[in-house]
C-alpha cells in the first residue's frame, strides 16, 4: 500500500509517497503523533537529525528538507528496508541504520525525534529515550510525540528524572509534542536488563538470554517447547531457525546434533539475544538480522524450523511460507508450530504435503515438504 502526503513547501517533492508493508505500524494512514511531530519540528533548527524507530520513514524523509543531515534508526529489518525504499522513492538524502539500540550509533546529533510505536514496552521506550539523549550533543533537543495510551506521562516523567526538562510544545487530537534538552552531564541509566533462563527439553539443558519487549521474555514458551520435542535434527543437516527470536530453536538444534545452524529474525534486539544464547550454550551458528528470508535466499537447507509470528499479518506469513519452500533442498522439511485455532492452510500451496505430527493443549506441530 502507498500513502501520500502533500508538501507545504517548495523544498522537496510536491507530494511525498510512502510505501507501507504488513508487519509495520499504521500501514493504512499516518499516525496523528507522526504528523504532530512533523509540524512541530518543521520550524526548528534541526541540524544533524536522528529519527528514532522511524517505522517506514515519514519523519526522516520529510524533515530531510529542513535538516543538515538525517539518520533514521530501526530495530526491524523490514521497517529499515522500507525506509530505504521511501528515501529513494522521494529522492531525499538520509541514512537508515538497523540497530538494536540507538546507543550503538557513532557520532553525535543536534536533534532527535521519537514517536513510540503502539504497544512498545515502557522500559523499552525509556531505553530509547536514554539512548537518544546519549547520542545528542549537550544542549541539543529531543522531541517526543505520544499520547497517554502510548506512555506520554511516564515518558515525560522519565525525561524529568534524566534532567532533560521536558515541556509541551503543542498538542492535537489527544497527542502531545514534548521538547526536552540534553543536559551537559549525562550518565544514561539502563532500563532494559537482559534475563537468563534455563529450560530442560528431553533431558537437554537449554540456556536462554532474552530481554523485555521480546517474545517469550519469561522463558521457553509452550509452542516452541512442543516443536523441539516433536522434530528430530539429524547429524550433518543444514538447519535454519526462521524467526528465531532469542534463539532457542537454533541453540537446541546445535546442542542435540552435529549440524550447521543459521538463525534469522527481523528484529535486531532478538538477534542480539540469539547470539548471546548461542554463546551461553557454547555452540556455534550464524545469526542474521533480515526481513523474512532475505538474508538466506541464496542458500539451501535440509530443515527449516519456525515458530512464526502469526500476528504479523497474512502478507508476512505468505512470504515466510513461500520462502521456506524456496530454500529447502530435495527431501527437505519445514517444521512449524502454531496455535490450534488458527487456520494457516492458505499458506500451504508451495508444499507437496503438510502433515500434523504433534498436538498440545494449545498448539499443533506440522511438517511440510516442498513440491
Amino acid at each position: 500500500m502507498t500513502l501520500e502526503l502533500e508538501s507545504r513547501t517548495a523544498a522537496g517533492p510536491g507530494t511525498y509517497r510512502f510505501r507501507t508493508r504488513d508487519g509495520l505500524r499504521s500501514t493504512e494512514e499516518f499516525r496523528a503523533e507522526t504528523l504532530l511531530a512533523l509540524e512541530g519540528c518543521w520550524e526548528a533548527d534541526l541540524g544533524e537529525l536522528l529519527v528514532v524507530q522511524a517505522n517506514y520513514g515519514v519523519l526522516g524523509v520529510v524533515l530531510a528538507a529542513r535538516a543538515d543531515d538525517v539518520t533514521m534508526t530501526e530495530s526491524s529489518a523490514r521497517a529499515a528496508d522500507t525506509c530505504r525504499e521511501n528515501v529513494r522513492e522521494n529522492g531525499v538524502n538520509a541514512t537508515v541504520r538497523t540497530v538494536a539500540w540507538e546507543a550503538a550509533l557513532d557520532g553525535g546529533f543536534d536533534t532527535a525525534v521519537y514517536v513510540p510505536k503502539p504497544y512498545t514496552a515502557l522500559d523499552v521506550g525509556k531505553q530509547r529515550l536514554a539512548g537518544a539523549l546519549e547520542r545528542i550533543d549537550p544542549g541539543g533537543t529531543l522531541f517526543l510525540a505520544a499520547r497517554e495510551t502510548t506512555g506520554l506521562n511516564r515518558y515525560s516523567d522519565c525525561l524529568s528524572e534524566l534532567g532533560a526538562d521536558p515541556e509541551t510544545v503543542t498538542a492535537a487530537g489527544g497527542a502531545e509534542l514534548v521538547r526536552a534538552t540534553r543536559p551537559e552531564a549525562f550518565d544514561p541509566p539502563t532500563f532494559v536488563e537482559r534475563r537468563q533462563h534455563t529450560a530442560t527439553v528431553d533431558g537437554t539443558a537449554l540456556e536462554l538470554v532474552t530481554e523485555p519487549g521480546l517474545f517469550a521474555v519469561g522463558g521457553l514458551d509452550d509452542g516452541t517447547r512442543l516443536l523441539l520435542e516433536s522434530v528430530d535434527v539429524a547429524d550433518g543437516e543444514r538447519v535454519l531457525d526462521l524467526c528465531c527470536g532469542c534463539g532457542p530453536i537454533g541453540a537446541y538444534a546445535a546442542l542435540t546434533a552435529e549440524c550447521e545452524v543459521t538463525l534469522t529474525d527481523d528484529d535486531a534486539r532478538a538477534t542480539a539475544c540469539a547470539e548471546a544464547t548461542l554463546s551461553r550454550n557454547e555452540v556455534g551458528g550464524e545469526v542474521l538480522t533480515a526481513d523474512c528470508l532475505s538474508g538466506v535466499r541464496d542458500r539451501t537447507f535440509d530443515l527449516v524450523l519456525s515458530n512464526p509470528p502469526t500476528h504479523a499479518g497474512s502478507g508476512v506469513l505468505a512470504i515466510l511460507f513461500d520462502g521456506a519452500a524456496d530454500v529447502l533442498g530435495r527431501d527437505g522439511r519445514f517444521a512449524f508450530v502454531h496455535h490450534r485455532e488458527l487456520d494457516l492452510s492458505e499458506h500451504f500451496e508451495a508444499f507437496d504435503e503438510v502433515q500434523e505430527v504433534a498436538t498440545g493443549p494449545e498448539h499443533v506441530i506440522r511438517v511440510a515438504r516442498p513440491r
